[in-house]
């Protein structure tokens, strides 16, 4: 493995950044999750409009062009020689005084990891996986926008660690108000009479790369998908439920704080979307 840091390669147990870089004191940087299919990097062009959306809210310079970091990544994949896999794209503050000053860091840190994904059992997409609504809510947008995928994942990993509590894979949070965000790491949508529904970006969902592109392919079959409000009784009485997400891909849920969703079993739109999803990613 041949790690990218700062427009240099370094073997795994080289690659190094100092402790003094601030997305390690302090979680200050942005990442993406990519993928990679049959060689090819997939939605790469929204991944980095959406990595420098991210910078700028933030106010964090990267001083790379969105050609140039665009060529950066798929120069990783060559220089790994992968076919399929995961690509984490990460910019940090960089490295600065313990003060929590941004002014201290002098450049940005740039760091693209190539490696292996690591999917979900295959049993979970053909049986489906339960989810279990927890206590950890979602940080709300007036705090800090959920469009901004940042390096700070404390809040979604505490609520993570109550799903492995409850002997759940994945764990459903709420914001602040109590509606439905999204899954410590994937977007949540359901199906109600032939209609995709997902939470909006508003309520506290990652506005995601596969949860846009499920929306697109349903369009394209002729089911109608809207973002909308939606609370845990909405999940309860759907007929069918799945995630979806850059590692997940399309999962499917069939039980939910120990109700049982639908049939109890993938339903068929999911499926539908599974199958045209995995079309369209290896197109």
């Amino acid at each position: 493995m041949k790690i990218y840091i700062d427009g240099k390669y370094y073997d795994k147990a080289d690659a190094k950044v100092s402790v003094f870089d601030h997305g390690l004191l302090y979680g200050d940087g942005i990442f993406e999750g990519i993928r990679i299919y049959n060689g090819k990097v997939f939605r790469l062009k929204e991944h980095i409009e959406r990595f420098y959306e991210s910078a700028k809210a933030i106010i964090l310079e990267i001083l790379m062009t969105k050609e140039e970091m665009k060529a950066a990544v798929e120069d990783a994949v060559k220089v790994n020689e992968r076919k399929d896999g995961y690509i984490r794209l990460m910019v940090t503050r960089g490295e600065g005084s313990l003060g929590l000053d941004p002014a201290s860091c002098k450049k940005a840190t740039v760091i693209i990891i190539v490696s292996d994904i690591q999917l979900y059992p295959k049993e979970y997409y053909e049986k489906g996986i339960a989810l279990v609504t927890v206590t950890s809510r979602r940080i709300p947008s007036e705090c800090l926008d959920p469009r901004i995928k940042s390096l700070n994942y404390l809040n979604n990993i505490m609520a993570k660690l109550e799903a492995k509590q409850a002997g759940c894979l994945e764990a459903v949070m709420l914001n602040t108000q109590g509606f439905v965000a999204e899954c410590t790491a994937d977007n949540i949508f359901i199906v109600k009479e032939g209609r995709l529904l997902t939470p909006s970006v508003y309520h506290g969902a990652l506005e995601g790369i596969t949860r846009q592109t499920v929306m697109e392919i349903a369009e394209k079959i002729g089911i109608k998908s809207e973002e909308t409000t939606l609370a845990p009784y909405d999940l309860y009485t759907a007929d069918e439920c799945f995630l979806t997400g850059t590692g997940a891909e399309i999962v499917p849920v069939v039980k939910i704080d120990g109700r049982v969703i639908g049939s109890g079993v993938p339903g068929k739109v999911t499926k539908m979307l599974v199958e045209n999803f995995k079309k369209y990613a290896l197109s």
